[in-house]
């Protein structure tokens, strides 16, 4: 990976409501690529890789409870269920996970940047 964060592209995936746009906000304002990855809605396990194959792939985790708490949906638990089963391959193949039920969008991105600021460039 090269010096500048435009150098690199970012995927981020997770349930809906686990704060994926928001991130993709903030580090396009420190100047990185991303694609928010709809993996949470695709039947096709590899979608994240065959549609955008990021450098880095980083996965947001939410509870049902703030999941549907903050996107004000009207989900069932299988509905959650079903996002998480779509989205394990994802989660197997991350190279950062958070869980954001914990921290707020300037701690998720912290956290982000923290991370991305230590991996190795050539």
């Amino acid at each position: 990976m090269d010096n500048d964060p435009a150098g690199i592209l970012i995927g981020v995936v997770g349930p809906c409501g686990s704060g994926k746009s928001t991130l993709i906000q903030g580090l396009e304002k420190h100047g990185y690529r991303c694609r928010h990855i709809a993996q949470e809605h695709s039947y096709v396990k590899t979608m994240w890789r065959v549609v955008t194959n990021p450098d880095v792939l980083i996965f947001l985790q939410a509870s049902f409870e703030n999941s549907t708490a903050r996107r004000d949906l009207n989900w069932t638990l299988a509905d959650y269920e079903e996002q998480h089963r779509r989205l394990a391959h994802a989660y197997e193949h991350a190279d950062l996970v958070i869980d954001t039920d914990e921290l707020d969008a300037a701690g998720v991105l912290a956290r982000t940047l923290d991370y991305l600021k230590s991996i190795p460039r050539s």
